[in-house]
């Protein structure tokens, strides 16, 4: 039985339904015998829907397919299909017939037409998927369709996730409730492109295609690009947000939504961080005094990638000339004499030097937190950036060696 990370919430949320949105799952048998790996999602006529992707130039026919219909014709409907257990990555040809021949099989089932449907696969690398386990489960899926059924659906997509991952949040926008609900997948092979890992977000809020496509790429900035595990993109990354403007609610340019969007985005990116594959550790490491703001961003992966700087804080080892290594290392602009360095509130080092009041004692102590705060201060402007990661553990090694198997 697969060891719970640590860092998992106590449960999984009670997320609230969505109108316009059902949720089936069922065990295809696409990897493992008697394991719920396949999830459908149908959507009602005229919902909105926008997509943001990995840009890995391997990407897995699933994707390339979903970049091509996004900004459709949605007016009659819409599905999103997604299997783990195979990730129909670098299956050439076939890869490609495979997703054809899930979206003709969903639209017959759901009537709807076959550019209506977006599929995601997430698992094994180079395996040809057994597409036809899928389409067999359909009438069941179809049979089974409950506005309820969201945690079972976040169930069926996890690959080496130790836990379902939810968020969601209801505002009140000109006195009327909105509600957003989403899930999400991911453990390993997690470095932000664009995208990461897999994630479906829904709200019944009413907002148009491009404006929700703007807004869903200025936040994925702000919350699943600002987050790492190994610094591996995936070839199958995927974010996909349905509206079904089933409130009545115009949300457009609306702050309180984009407000609402973006909690539960950074929710959802948490909580993968926090599942990283053998975590024990959620780190936030924060970069301020930087010259730009592409900088502040480049020092802060170079710190939370960082294979020294990770496996330091798994063995609980206050080593701040990791941190230096990682800043220098970047190639971002800093100024050795005026670099500053903090372990949550311990000033551990300034003006190019280890700090007076800094002990090795609290350092320690401090690195046995199982949420920590690195930020370091370059000392040559103002800009800033905040990036989320976790520690590097023997877990990993044993999880992806031992991946296919």
């Amino acid at each position: 039985m697969t060891k719970i990370s640590p860092l998992a919430p106590a449960n999984f949320p009670d997320l609230p339904k969505i109108d316009g949105v059902r949720f089936a799952s069922a065990a295809a048998g696409v990897k493992y015998p008697n394991r719920t790996d396949v999830m459908l999602a149908s959507l009602a006529p005229g919902t909105t829907i926008a997509g943001v992707f990995t840009r890995s130039a391997t990407r897995a026919a699933s994707i390339l397919d979903c970049q091509d219909k996004i900004g459709g014709n949605m007016s009659k409907g819409a599905a999103i299909l997604v299997n783990s257990g195979n990730a129909n990555a670098f299956t050439g040809g076939a890869g490609k017939a495979s997703v054809d021949r899930i979206c003709s099989a969903v639209a017959a089932q759901l009537n709807i037409p076959a550019e209506a449907v977006f599929t995601s696969s997430t698992g094994v690398i180079g395996e040809v998927l057994p597409d036809q386990k899928i389409t067999d489960c359909l009438e069941q899926l179809t049979a089974s369709l409950s506005s309820a059924a969201l945690e079972e659906a976040a169930r069926a997509i996890m690959t080496t996730d130790t836990f379902p991952k939810g968020a969601s949040c209801t505002l009140q926008i000109n006195g009327r409730p909105v509600t957003i609900s989403g899930f999400a997948k991911g453990s390993g092979m997690i470095a932000p492109d664009m995208a990461t890992m897999l994630v479906y977000i829904f709200t019944d809020a009413k907002i148009s295609q491009p404006d929700l496509q703007t807004l869903l790429g200025e936040l994925t900035n702000q919350t699943f690009n600002c987050i790492t595990v190994d610094s591996d993109t995936s070839t199958s990354d995927a974010l996909i947000c349905a509206a079904t403007g089933m409130s009545g609610v115009d949300v457009t340019h609306t702050q309180d939504f984009t407000d609402g969007l973006k909690q539960v985005m950074l929710d959802l990116a948490h909580q993968v961080v926090k599942d990283g594959e053998g975590a024990t550790k959620f780190v936030t490491v924060e970069v301020t005094g930087a010259s730009n703001e592409a900088d502040a961003r480049i020092v802060a992966m170079s710190i939370a990638n960082s294979p020294l700087v990770k496996t330091a804080i798994a063995g609980e080892d206050p080593n701040w000339g990791r941190i230096v290594m990682a800043v220098g290392k970047s190639g971002a602009a800093a100024d050795r004499d005026r670099l500053s360095i903090w372990f949550g509130p311990h000033l551990v080092a300034e003006n190019g030097w280890v700090a007076a009041s800094y002990t090795e004692e609290a350092g320690a102590s401090y690195m046995q937190q199982a949420n920590l705060h690195i930020r370091t201060d370059l000392g040559v402007g103002t800009a800033q950036t905040t990036v989320w990661t976790c520690d590097l553990t023997h877990g990993y090694i044993e999880i992806n060696a031992d991946y296919r198997s």
